[in-house]
């Protein structure tokens, strides 16, 4: 921008003084004359006299220099912030200071007041976002989404940049903090009545990718590339093979590819088996909602980190428990046409008889979803919340209230991905089975949805919930982002089949959910635990 000098004040005036405080044009700018190099006259430094820690005024601050170097350092008292006033950098602290050109002309001394270019302001609020990841600095992170919006940035740039800063130090691929922020954002764009409400989600945001990302090694990412073959990625999934998935994922890039292009094979390896307790197509589904949020600019990382999850992920239908899902998947095609029974009747079975019971009913296809989803929803209402508080109980009865939401939110993904490839509508019902089956033992019957229904409207209820997660009090990232998950799923889902009896049912169980809430740390249970597991070793 073109210089804008402006009077500040007569010099002898500040040498005189030693330091003064200036308004200029809205802005509160500190004026100090520190010793000029090796005895000479001294210099004149101009800085925003607001500490950009919290605010509080550096005119207050402790000067220290060196006279051989003409090096001055400015300290904020009230935390110990240091600025080197030669370019504003942080020593101590994060948030940089800015520093205003001076000059002197005659008898007085002239500050260019004139505001860096727009692009320089977002590439250095840009910078700062990711120089505040490695330590979770919150509310740094916050300010510099605020100085980014001030300037004219989109603040969709500052989660790209995160996402490119958090990718390929997530040791085993994508977490929830990428998951989540979709939700978070369409939270923010639909319902913030106020700046703060803008501001909050995008903070949320890059606050979690910079949590789970602060233990700071990097995990590179292969860049080799090969001619992109869905077949051959899917197999290379199924085989924990990074170097030849991510080879394919980057070859594909390459050659323009695009999301549409690269989702229905990652569709399908994530749900080649039941695994990860949902994650898998929930992190397809939420994957490619924040790729078209943000752009190409931020698909390559988004497959990375998917793609490393993906490999990860703990198959559980390899496990006695689901040993019946990989049959009845292959017997499928041969599954019955009885009609679809009452939701209720599949939430008390066990894995291996809930699947049966589904695929008598195999002819019928997605026909059994809303069926399904609604006996999801009935166990949700009443799972039986005793089990989160108890301390005495073995490992495989570690239930709460996510054993139950990731039954629907998966199953969101899931009809996501179905719908797009039909064919995968046997393996998103049998994986819904899955769930209920594994749901069944922990239900308190005595719970009804008449107890636990809402007065409103349940888009107004899901509103109110939704705008109550702007102040959220959940210290944990991991917990606040599954009740924006969750939120965002039942909306979705009762906006894609309003009449459906789910809805009513998914709503409730949220009332209830939100009346005994997630249990956030389990100290006795843990200690319990431990000291038997390590009784029993060898």
């Amino acid at each position: 921008m073109p210089p804008n000098w402006v009077r500040a004040m007569d010099l002898e005036g500040l040498r005189a003084k030693g330091r003064a405080v200036v308004k200029l044009n809205g802005k509160q700018i500190a004026l100090f004359s520190v010793p000029g190099r090796d005895g000479g006259a001294p210099d004149i430094r101009a800085c925003n006299n607001r500490c950009p820690h919290e605010g509080y005024p550096l005119i207050e601050g402790s000067l220290s220099d060196d006279r051989e170097t003409g090096a001055c350092m400015l300290t904020c008292n009230w935390h110990n912030w240091k600025f080197d006033l030669a370019d504003g950098a942080a020593a101590v602290g994060g948030d940089s200071l800015r520093l205003y050109p001076v000059k002197v002309e005659g008898s007085e001394i002239l500050v260019d007041i004139a505001d860096p270019p727009p692009d320089v302001q977002t590439g250095k609020a840009l910078d700062g976002i990711e120089g505040a990841m490695p330590r979770h600095e919150y509310d740094r992170i916050a300010r510099e989404i605020a100085r980014l919006r001030k300037a004219g940035g989109a603040p969709s740039a500052a989660v790209a940049r995160a996402v490119a800063y958090a990718h390929d130090r997530l040791e085993y691929g994508m977490t929830h903090a990428f998951a989540a922020a979709p939700d978070w954002l369409e939270i923010g764009d639909r319902l913030a009545g106020t700046d703060a409400e803008v501001l909050a989600p995008y903070v949320e945001v890059i606050g979690h990718m910079a949590w789970d990302s602060m233990r700071g090694t990097r995990y590179p990412f292969p860049t080799a590339a090969r001619p992109y073959d869905p077949d051959q990625l899917i197999r290379a999934i199924e085989e924990e093979d990074e170097e030849a998935a991510i080879a394919l994922i980057n070859g594909g890039v390459a050659d323009g590819l695009d999301l549409s292009d690269l989702q229905p094979a990652l569709s399908r390896a994530a749900l080649a088996h039941y695994q990860d307790f949902g994650h898998a197509i929930i992190y397809v589904y939420k994957m490619s909602q924040l790729a078209g949020i943000l752009g190409a600019e931020a698909l390559k990382p988004l497959l990375h980190s998917l793609v490393r999850s993906l490999i990860y992920a703990s198959r559980e239908d390899l496990i006695p428990e689901f040993k019946a899902y990989r049959p009845a998947v292959e017997g499928w095609a041969e599954g019955g046409d009885a009609p679809p029974d009452a939701p209720e009747t599949y939430t008390t079975l066990s894995v291996a008889k809930v699947l049966r019971k589904i695929l008598t009913s195999a002819q019928h296809g997605p026909a059994l979803y809303p069926v399904l989803l609604e006996a999801a929803a009935l166990q949700f209402l009443k799972y039986r919340v005793g089990m989160q508080d108890r301390t005495d109980n073995s490992v495989s009865d570690n239930i709460n209230w996510l054993d139950f939401t990731h039954a629907i939110t998966s199953a969101n993904a899931g009809r996501w991905a179905a719908e797009r490839d039909p064919s995968l509508w046997p393996a998103v019902l049998l994986q819904m089975g899955c769930f209920l089956g594994r749901n069944a033992a922990f239900l308190d019957q005595g719970v009804t949805l008449e107890d636990w229904d809402i007065d409103s409207a349940p888009e107004a209820f899901l509103d109110d919930v939704m705008r109550s997660l702007f102040d959220h009090s959940f210290p944990e990232y991991i917990v606040s982002c599954h009740y924006v998950k969750l939120a965002c799923a039942i909306r979705e889902e009762i906006g894609y089949n309003p009449t459906a009896g789910h809805g009513r049912v998914m709503v409730a169980a949220l009332n209830r959910m939100l009346a005994h809430p997630i249990k956030r740390k389990q100290i006795l249970r843990t200690a319990a635990q431990s000291l038997d597991f390590v009784a029993r070793e060898g």
